[in-house]
């Protein structure tokens, strides 16, 4: 046996911790996200709030209808990283390799420390029982023999659960008269289209190989391979630098046409993307722009630029762009850097040997923070470390919305 995967995923873990938190919210539907008023989704909603049909990514004014008499916070980044923090302490003891997919949610590959599904059963209880006594959460855990099952296993006694799925054969009982939803990368549309062929069950997609496969092609391909309880995947350990890019964008409370807001609000989001792009050690040789109009309609621009990692120059390129685009109502805003490499891959310019020319783009980025102090009356040279952070950032930008 090539790998035994444990899948980590915490119960509901942003209200998991507020609860923990402030035991006043326990036993109540507890929504995590936007406020009712404002633009935004849900981020996550205890358990008590998904017995009214509430869901992560639904849109909060259908939340709010669904449970009026909910609690709703904006979530607290900041708090949930460092506990993530420490959950990733506790996996990271026993894993030969970890792939974290959020905050709240890894595989383990722990063949090497379990050596048999004995060992890694014990693994999984002991994950658990340090997550509720170290951090006062729990977490449902499953153990299989590849990624897929290991997910499913998780997933299937939920919350606070154990599942394990040691074989193939297992797997493939466990899910064979399910829909097919239940197959990794089978989401809404993909399922709409199979069902449409009359291909609803994993036990369907087993019998009709063939027509799953001209029907969706090579995705169809791993779909089939996924009924027959066959992933090969590995637990690949995420790192910075396998990054495609690195943006930041805000979603407005209300439409903005004022494309001189919009510009400043490009200066604090490039100013994000520099704070991510230094502590991760990458550059790109791309700028791009993000927007989404009221009426939804979304477009992208993207220009290719010398090693670019700097707010300024980023910053420059993306109002460029901007500058070039339809001025009409925006909801939605971004900017980031892609193309990237490491520091190692990058040849040095003139702007970075020149002390002058560092110089000078230091002092535009604080007369461009100037300009932003002059016109919103608040420090923001004086006050960058936090409003990088998204919670303030997303305040910050809404306060100057309000003050334009």
């Amino acid at each position: 046996m090539e790998q035994i995967i444990i899948h980590v995923d915490m119960d509901a873990f942003f209200a998991a911790v507020e609860i923990r938190d402030d035991p006043a919210l326990r036993g109540k539907p507890l929504i995590i996200g936007a406020l009712p008023h404002e633009r935004g989704v849900v981020a996550t909603c205890s358990y008590e709030a998904r017995k009214y049909g509430v869901h992560s990514a639904m849109n909060i004014k259908e939340a709010y209808r669904l449970c009026p008499n909910g609690i709703y916070m904006h979530p607290n980044f900041e708090k949930y990283k460092a506990v993530s923090v420490r959950l990733h302490e506790i996996w990271n003891s026993y894993a030969s390799a970890l792939e974290a997919v959020a905050f709240d949610e890894a595989y383990l590959d722990v063949r090497e420390r379990a050596g048999d599904f004995n060992g890694a059963r014990e693994i999984a209880q002991e994950i658990k029982r340090r997550t509720r006594s170290e951090l006062g959460l729990s977490c449902s855990v499953g153990v299989a023999y590849s990624k897929t099952a290991a997910k499913t296993a998780s997933e299937e006694k939920k919350p606070d659960g154990y599942f394990e799925l040691p074989t193939p054969e297992d797997f493939v009982r466990l899910i064979i008269d399910r829909d097919v939803r239940v197959l990794y990368t089978v989401g809404a549309q993909t399922a709409g289209r199979l069902h449409a062929a009359g291909i609803r069950t994993v036990r369907d997609v087993r019998e009709r190989r063939e027509d799953v496969v001209r029907i969706l092609g090579k995705q169809g391909q791993w779909i089939t391979r996924l009924a027959f309880g066959i992933d090969d995947r590995r637990v690949t350990p995420y790192r910075p630098q396998d990054a495609k890019s690195i943006g930041r964008e805000v979603t407005f409370q209300k439409d903005v046409d004022n494309f001189e807001l919009l510009k400043d609000v490009l200066l604090l989001l490039a100013l994000c993307v520099e704070d991510r792009a230094k502590r991760i050690g990458l550059h790109g040789k791309g700028v791009s722009l993000k927007l989404t109009y009221a009426d939804m309609k979304g477009i992208t621009r993207s220009r290719s630029t010398p090693p670019c990692d700097r707010a300024v120059t980023i910053y420059e390129h993306a109002v460029s762009m901007l500058e070039r685009v339809e001025k009409r109502p925006v909801r939605l805003i971004g900017t980031g850097i892609y193309n990237l490499s490491g520091e190692e891959e990058r040849q040095l310019s003139f702007d970075d040997i020149l002390e002058e020319a560092v110089r000078a783009r230091e002092a535009e980025l604080q007369r461009l923070l100037a300009g932003l102090q002059t016109r919103y009356h608040l420090d923001f040279a004086g006050h960058l470390p936090q409003i990088v952070r998204t919670d303030t950032l997303h305040k910050t930008i809404e306060y100057m919305r309000k003050h334009a």
